[in-house]
């Protein structure tokens, strides 16, 4: 069905009695999408019923916000909200004027409405109240408002009895990053959401650091490579990489009883790293391992970093260590440098020293961690970003506090 502009009718001749979707697209112009859940003053008088990217999920369940479309099941929302309101707003320059193509579509299983317009309606707008979903009679109705508010999303904010206020508002760097992952890497925006969540949890959503992998590339890990547990770590890695760090890469070594950088992974060239980086892991995975290279080479890497941020290394092993007292030197003499060490086994045994890092820094910088598992799918991606940030946040308090770390947090 062919929707206008200023229509309204019974939701139910769209969508029937389902769970449905409101999806959109605008060409020529960059947005972001809220939804508003108001009561029968049409007010918003539960700040957890504005779904945006900071809060895209409402208590209840009932309203999901995904990439470009939002999920709306009616029967999960309480009694006490009246109406959604669908609003689009400018994500940097422009006005809804500047819009080639725009549409709203409504989907439910079997049904699907189209609403389409464009900027020529429009003059300086700069939030877009799309559409409405509102009771009445005891019954759900949908309305294609289309109205138009030129001081944007915060102007619809305060017409709904909101605070507009400061942390309220969507990160702008963070909202950037979920699109540019969208685009080039969309089986990774999902992971960027969870680790967004995470880094909140942990007090670090504002942290500027740089961020390195080291992977064991020891004969013992071949199983690992072929299975594809390396590009899940990977995979999952990538999203803290890149809002920690603004290069947008992770940089990355491997290590046998040779020491191999490879490429920075990054949104270009993540899918399928682990295959092509360096002719692939075939040909860098194979040989036994020797940890204090390679430690060398990551600190010799960043001591040409003059900026004192935080430095966060993820060291992959699987076992086997004997070197200890030549990596407990290692650990101990870099305990005066902003680098962060965190050890994780996987699926291996005989960790040496790596078992025993809590007191290896000295003048009481813990610089160290460490946790195993024997399989990366053991751990949900929620849990797994909660092991990597459990010690960190303790190391970079206490190396802010002796002024190894200068991050301006």
């Amino acid at each position: 069905m062919i929707l206008s502009r200023g229509q309204r009718l019974p939701l139910e001749t769209l969508v029937g009695a389902s769970p449905f979707s409101l999806a959109w697209k605008v060409q020529g112009l960059g947005v972001d999408a809220s939804v508003f859940g108001l009561d029968d003053q049409e007010r918003l008088s539960d700040d957890r019923y504005m779904i945006f990217f900071n809060q895209p999920v409402s208590p209840c369940g009932g309203l999901r916000l995904e990439n470009d479309r939002v999920e709306v099941s009616l029967a999960r929302l309480p009694s006490s909200l009246k109406r959604l309101v669908l609003v689009l707003s400018v994500d940097g320059p422009g006005v809804f004027h500047d819009v080639t193509a725009g549409s709203l579509v409504i989907q439910a299983p079997g049904h699907e409405s189209r609403f389409d317009f464009s900027g020529a309606t429009f003059a300086q707008e700069r939030a877009l109240m799309l559409a409405e979903i509102y009771r009445k009679d005891g019954n759900w109705r949908i309305g294609l408002s289309a109205q138009g508010f030129n001081g944007g999303l915060d102007a619809v904010v305060r017409h709904f009895g909101g605070v507009v206020a400061e942390e309220s508002r969507p990160d702008t760097s963070r909202v950037s990053l979920e699109k540019r992952v969208a685009a080039e890497a969309p089986h990774l925006v999902n992971l960027t959401k969870k680790v967004s969540v995470s880094l909140e949890k942990t007090g670090l959503a504002s942290l500027r650091a740089r961020v390195g992998l080291v992977l064991d590339a020891t004969g013992s890990m071949r199983k690992q490579y072929k299975e594809g547990k390396i590009q899940a770590l990977l995979d999952r890695l990538l999203p803290l990489a890149l809002r920690f760090d603004d290069d947008g890469a992770l940089d990355v070594w491997a290590f046998d009883d040779r020491q191999t950088r490879l490429p920075p992974m990054s949104l270009a060239n993540c899918r399928d790293y682990v295959a092509h980086a360096n002719g692939g892991w075939r040909a860098w995975v194979g040989g036994a391992n020797d940890e204090p290279p390679i430690m060398r080479d990551v600190l010799d890497h960043y001591e040409k970093d003059p900026s004192r941020l935080p430095i966060y290394i993820l060291f992959v092993s699987d076992g086997g260590v004997r070197k200890n007292r030549e990596i407990k030197e290692l650990i101990t003499n870099s305990s005066s440098r902003p680098l962060f060490w965190q050890f994780m086994g996987l699926g291996g045994k005989n960790y040496g020293v790596l078992e025993q890092l809590d007191t290896l820094g000295q003048g009481g910088i813990d610089n160290c961690g460490f946790f195993a598992i024997d399989d990366l799918h053991d751990l949900s991606d929620e849990a797994f970003y909660d092991r990597l940030l459990q010690e960190f946040p303790l190391w970079l308090k206490v190396a802010r506090k002796a002024g190894i770390v200068q991050d301006n947090p």
